[in-house]
């Protein structure tokens, strides 16, 4: 029995010396795979810099300039190969058939001749605000370090340094749905309800345009977070945030406007790494309700996809259907955002759409890309299809030229160095006076960041979520006690928003309770949680 025992204690050590070095082999190779990973990744960022001036080639005595046709690179994630078949066919109507629609060209509002057409910016401010931020820092830090462990993971769970972020929290980029509030001022004075529509859905879509080249990761908002944008003077409206849950990220949002309209919904943030890229996919609704006619409108958004997350230049794609419904009237538009595709024939970054009255009959066609602009047509005759017998059958839909909806506002002069930020982006984080102490402009580490310090703003937000993580693990605490006590449990409360069930869609959905505006009105914070 003793020989037994030797005999098998020395194959254990055999063996176990085998799987050790068996082990350390696969540590060494994990490595060897990291390091190359992280120089294939510094040579390409050399190779990028080395491309932002291009040779300058001369041709037939003209300069011109090598690379300027596309901003993609040689890396970028294409999506099927297969080019998506469009359900429906435009054809513009020709000149000798103008005699006989001239009665629908007059027949069209003077909001549809006059007002869409958006050749003019808003004019100045009332009020000066700020146009420029401190430039960004040049700090080089590899993503792929940080997310190499992450894959699968829920994206809020992962903690991140603040190199990649930008200086707004997630409450502010929603607020930033509104830079192009005019479309609802113009809406609310249509008389139709179709031309209304064809105006929220440029709403809803114009909400993407400053996403093109803002690839940084906003602010996790903290429970109880808030974020006021007062524009009654400049644009007759006032907005509120509030973070009303922590896991999963959610958001409440609502908009009062003296010109006629109230915006409010209810975003939970779902987001996952998936190794390649990021896939952000919001959940939740968009309400918007007209004072006048009482029509009632709701919408949700497309996924937003981060690619090129290990290797190469980031870019963002919106790909995804919006069916915006106007409740009152249950007129209908279905947007679709197409995915990028190599192989497509088409512009990048499109979006099409049809607006159908409540007896599916299409009356306008809308078309552009959700980075620059959006067109729309009356549709003035149809036909039921084209094609042979084996061919799937397409609506033909013969139409007005198309016109001007909407279109983006330049960006401001080093956006660039300012994270691509847009002009009513660069106020968002702008101090203000008299706001609540949960304000995210009070937030101390995206203050810090905005300010350049990244190292100061790194330690701020760690000590930020540790209190956060303390603060959860003891309301978990509290109600693992409650039940066992048999005591009813007391859940989180959020200040300003409650829970609702919406008439006319059925949703439950956070909406404003009021008291906000008053208490600041009399500075009287005691309610406020202390959140940073």
């Amino acid at each position: 029995m003793v020989n037994a025992c030797r005999d098998f204690l020395d194959l254990a050590e055999l063996q176990s010396r085998r799987w050790h070095r068996a082990l350390q082999h696969e540590r060494e190779q994990r490595h060897h795979l990291e390091e190359t990973i992280e120089q294939l990744a510094k040579q390409h960022n050399c190779l990028e810099r080395a491309l932002r001036d291009p040779p300058i080639t001369r041709q037939g005595g003209a300069e011109q300039t090598e690379g300027d046709e596309s901003d993609e690179d040689d890396n970028t994630e294409f999506f099927d190969a297969m080019e998506e078949s469009p359900a429906f066919i435009t054809v513009t109507s020709t000149e000798h058939n103008q005699n006989r629609l001239s009665s629908s060209r007059q027949s069209m509002s003077g909001v549809l001749a006059t007002d869409w057409s958006q050749e003019n910016p808003p004019g100045q401010l009332r009020r000066a605000r700020r146009t420029c931020i401190p430039d960004k820092p040049n700090y080089s830090l590899n993503l792929w370090s940080i997310m190499k462990n992450c894959i699968g993971k829920e994206l809020s769970k992962i903690p991140m340094p603040v190199n990649f972020n930008e200086p707004l929290s997630m409450l502010q980029r929603l607020t930033e749905d509104l830079e192009y509030s005019e479309l609802l001022d113009r809406a609310a004075n249509c008389s139709s309800s179709l031309e209304q529509m064809c105006l929220v859905s440029a709403f809803s879509v114009s909400s993407y345009s400053t996403t093109v080249h803002r690839t940084g990761k906003p602010f996790n908002p903290l429970l109880g977070e808030t974020y006021e944008l007062d524009r009654l003077e400049d644009y007759g409206y006032r907005s509120l945030c509030e973070q009303v849950s922590h896991h999963p990220p959610a958001a409440a949002h609502h908009v009062i406007s003296q010109r006629g309209w109230t915006l409010w919904q209810d975003i939970t943030i779902d987001s996952k790494f998936r190794g390649k890229y990021i896939s952000v996919m919001p959940r939740g609704n968009i309400h918007l309700q007209f004072h006048s006619s009482g029509n009632h409108y709701v919408w949700g958004k497309v996924t937003s996809t981060v690619h090129n997350i290990i290797v190469g230049k980031l870019w963002i794609d919106q790909s995804g259907d919006i069916e915006i419904v106007n409740h009152q009237t249950k007129d209908t538009c279905h947007l679709k955002f197409s995915p990028y595709s190599y192989f497509s024939r088409d512009s990048p970054r499109k979006v099409t759409g049809v607006v159908m009255d409540g007896d599916d009959t299409a009356h306008y066609i809308l078309s552009g890309t959700w980075d620059d602009k959006m067109d729309y047509a009356k549709i003035v005759d149809r036909s039921g299809g084209c094609g042979g017998p084996e061919a799937r059958q397409k609506t033909v839909y013969q139409t007005l030229p198309p016109k001007l909806l909407w279109k983006k506002y330049p960006l401001p002069e080093n956006a660039e160095n300012m994270h691509y930020f847009s002009s009513m982006a660069l106020t968002l984080n702008e101090p203000e006076d008299a706001v609540a102490p949960t304000d995210s402009r009070l937030r101390p580490d995206q203050r810090l960041m905005e300010a350049g310090l990244w190292d100061e703003a790194n330690a701020q937000k760690q000590r930020l979520e540790e209190g956060q993580r303390l603060d959860r693990r003891k309301r978990e605490a509290q109600t693992t006690l409650a039940v066992e006590e048999g005591r009813h449990i007391e859940r989180y409360l959020p200040l300003w928003f409650e829970k609702r069930s919406d008439p006319d869609s059925g949703d439950s959905s956070y909406v404003y309770r009021g008291g906000y505006w008053e208490a600041k009105e009399s500075q009287d914070w005691s309610q406020c949680p202390k959140v940073f």
